[in-house]
């Protein structure tokens, strides 16, 4: 499953300045964070695409709105729990309601900050966005996913989150796979469960998949990137294919991708789902994979919980 381990945010990093240097309208709005976001080497080599705003969010929101209007496409770029919460009004009233082409571009995501403690981690952050109209909300499973999204995120007009980790994870792609906004890609077929993930708990699932296989369980992996506007349809082939469904996301299970998945579910009306992801609680100081494992994120309890009568 790949050749190694790169956190997404390098992905971003690498592909916001491949995308910059032929693309002269494409700009950074940093919020003074740019070493941990990966905007660095940008900076340096386009200065005059680039903007810095200091520690101020909510003015970076509002400076990209601006810049948006002129025909210029900003990234606004911090750690996902200032991205979304702290700027969020400006988001809402400045770039959702008049429909701006501005991209949120957060590091940071989930539990993913680990030892950075609570206040760094952003477990709400995909629910909020994805309950504002014109806003798509997206988060890669890989360092080359990451790549394809933002590159698809700045050829394709309207508001947008793009959610990356801090921690590095499994790179399950390569360079030459594409990717679609809205479209869920199918890693494996599946009859018996279907297990639908998002970002970093991709790879969690396709290591479930393996070891259900052993098992005599048949399972289907989905990448459900795009959490906003949903694979509808993906995620209808699985309530009428398999009618089981398991949802699994660095994220608070309510108003994430669980929510999303089980809305869909629940209006079909002829499938069960089970949501893994976190436990509607804030996370604390410890490493990442400990953070995982006292929420149920683990490859373990997906094998456990697939292998359940429900």
């Amino acid at each position: 499953m790949g050749e190694n381990k790169r956190a997404t945010r390098d992905g971003f990093g690498d592909a916001i300045l491949e995308i910059g240097k032929t693309n002269p309208d494409i700009y950074v709005v940093d919020i003074d964070i740019g070493k941990s976001c990966k905007t660095g080497a940008f900076s340096k080599e386009l200065p005059a695409q680039h903007v810095n705003v200091g520690i101020a969010e909510q003015n970076g929101a509002g400076v990209a709105a601006g810049l948006a209007t002129t025909g210029i496409i900003p990234f606004v770029v911090t750690y996902a729990v200032f991205g979304s919460l702290r700027m969020g009004e400006q988001i809402r009233q400045e770039v959702c309601y008049p429909n701006l082409n501005v991209k949120i571009a957060c590091s940071h995501g989930g539990v993913t900050p680990a030892n950075d403690g609570a206040s760094h981690q952003s477990i709400e952050d995909m629910g909020v966005y994805r309950t504002i109209p014109n806003m798509t909300v997206m988060m890669p499973a890989d360092y080359y996913a990451a790549k394809a999204l933002v590159k698809e995120a700045a050829k394709t007009y309207g508001p947008m989150y793009l959610r990356f980790t801090r921690d590095a994870v499994p790179v399950i792609y390569d360079e030459n796979t594409k990717f679609e906004i809205g479209k869920a890609k199918r890693l494996t077929e599946g009859r018996d469960v279907a297990m639908i993930a998002i970002g970093d708990t991709v790879h969690l699932a396709l290591e479930a998949q393996k070891e259900l296989e052993k098992a005599g369980i048949s399972a289907r992996v989905l990448d459900m990137h795009t959490l906003k506007p949903l694979d509808e349809k993906a995620v209808l082939d699985c309530v009428r294919d398999i009618g089981r469904i398991i949802t699994v996301e660095d994220h608070n299970i309510l108003n994430g991708l669980g929510s999303a998945v089980c809305e869909i579910a629940a209006e079909a009306g002829d499938a069960k789902v089970k949501r893994v992801g976190i436990q509607d609680q804030f996370g604390m100081s410890a490493p990442y994979e400990r953070l995982l494992e006292i929420n149920g994120i683990t490859v373990e309890h997906l094998v456990a919980l697939a292998k359940q009568e429900w």
